[in-house]
C-alpha cells in the first residue's frame, strides 16, 4: 500500500509553505481510529507549576496519554480528528517551527516565538498542544520550559530540523529515511534539557507532508502522528479576521486545528484567537488538548 501527500486546496497550500509549519493534512495511514485498549502505564512526575523558578509540588501519578495501535505492518499510525458524532470538544494546536539552520536569522532578530499568543491562551484559560521543533526549544528555552510546566499545555514533537519527512513538501530539506527516527528522538531530547515536563509521544509531519516510507522509518520512535481536519490559513496572513473565519466556517465537533506560534510567518494567529474562542464557547464547544480530544475526555470550557 502506498499513502500520497493529499493535494492541497490553496488556502492550505498555503500554510504549509510556512517554514516549519504544516498547512495541509495528508492521507491518513491505514491504522485504526481509535486509541490503544493498553496505553502506557502511569509515570510519577512532578505536579506542574505555571510560574516559572517556582518549586515544583509534590510527587504525583500523572496518567499516560493515549496513543493508537500501530498500523499494518507496524506503520506509525496518524490521528486527524475526534470520530464524528461526538461532543462539541475541539483541539487548537500551534506549530512552533524552526528549522535547523535558522539560527542566523533569529541572531539577526527574526522572531519564530510568540509570547502574546500563548499569554493570550493562558488569559483565555484555552487548553491546546504545541507542536514544537527541538530547534525552536533550543532557540526559546525559558518559553519551552514555561509553555512545558504549564498545565494548560502539552508539547508534542515537530522533528528537530522541520525538514521534510517524504519530497517533495514545499522545498523543504529531506531527512533520509534512516534518520527519521533520530531526529524525532532529538527533540524530545531538546525538551527534556529545556526542562519541559509535560510532553505527549505524538508527532507532527513538517509540511504535513508524509508517506508510507516515513511511517515505517518512524515505527522505532513509538508515536502516533498527528495530523488536522482544519487548516487555519494564518501563516502568512495579514488579516486575523479572515483566519478566525476559516476556522470557525470549518470546525466541527472533535475537529483539530493546525495553527501557528510564530510571529515572523504568522503575525495575526493571536489577533485571531481573539475572536476564535468566544465565537467557538458561545456555539458551546469545549477546548481540549490532542490527548483529551484521542481519549475522548472533556477539558477545559
Amino acid at each position: 500500500m502506498t499513502i500520497s501527500v493529499r493535494k492541497l486546496s490553496a488556502l492550505a497550500l498555503l500554510g504549509a509553505v510556512l517554514v516549519g509549519c504544516g498547512g495541509g493534512a495528508a492521507d491518513t495511514a491505514a491504522g485504526p481510529d481509535k486509541p490503544s485498549a493498553t496505553p502506557p502505564s502511569p509515570t510519577p512526575t512532578a505536579s506542574a507549576s505555571a510560574t516559572p523558578g517556582a518549586a515544583p509540588g509534590p510527587a504525583v501519578v500523572r496518567k499516560a496519554p493515549p496513543t493508537m495501535a500501530p498500523g499494518p505492518g507496524g506503520l506509525t499510525p496518524v490521528f486527524e480528528r475526534a470520530r464524528k458524532g461526538g461532543d462539541k470538544v475541539v483541539a487548537l494546536t500551534f506549530d512552533a517551527d524552526m528549522t535547523a539552520d535558522q539560527g542566523r536569522r533569529a541572531a539577526s532578530g527574526e522572531r519564530f516565538d510568540n509570547p502574546a499568543l500563548i499569554e493570550t491562551l493562558r488569559r483565555l484559560k484555552v487548553d491546546s498542544t504545541v507542536f514544537m521543533t527541538g530547534r525552536w526549544a533550543e532557540e526559546y528555552p525559558d518559553q519551552a520550559r514555561s509553555i512545558g510546566t504549564d498545565p494548560r499545555f502539552e508539547i508534542a514533537n515537530h522533528s528537530y530540523s522541520h525538514y521534510a519527512f517524504a519530497s517533495p513538501c514545499y522545498g523543504l530539506p529531506t531527512v533520509g529515511k534512516q534518520d527519521m527516527a533520530a531526529d524525532v528522538k532529538r527533540a524530545f531530547e531538546a525538551f527534556r534539557k529545556a526542562g519541559a515536563r509535560n510532553v505527549v509521544p505524538y508527532f507532527r509531519f513538517p509540511g504535513g507532508c508524509y508517506d508510507d516510507g516515513a511511517l515505517r522509518a518512524l515505527a522505532p520512535a513509538k508515536v502516533t502522528a498527528v495530523q488536522w481536519d482544519v487548516v487555519s490559513g494564518d501563516a502568512f496572513a495579514k488579516d486575523g479576521d479572515a483566519v478566525a473565519e476559516q476556522v470557525l466556517d470549518g470546525v466541527k465537533p472533535g475537529s483539530l486545528v493546525v495553527m501557528h506560534c510564530t510571529r515572523s510567518a504568522a503575525p495575526v494567529t493571536e489577533q485571531a484567537i481573539r475572536r476564535i474562542v468566544p465565537e467557538l464557547r458561545a456555539r458551546g464547544y469545549r477546548f481540549v488538548k490532542v490527548s483529551e480530544l484521542m481519549a475522548g475526555r472533556p477539558g477545559s470550557s
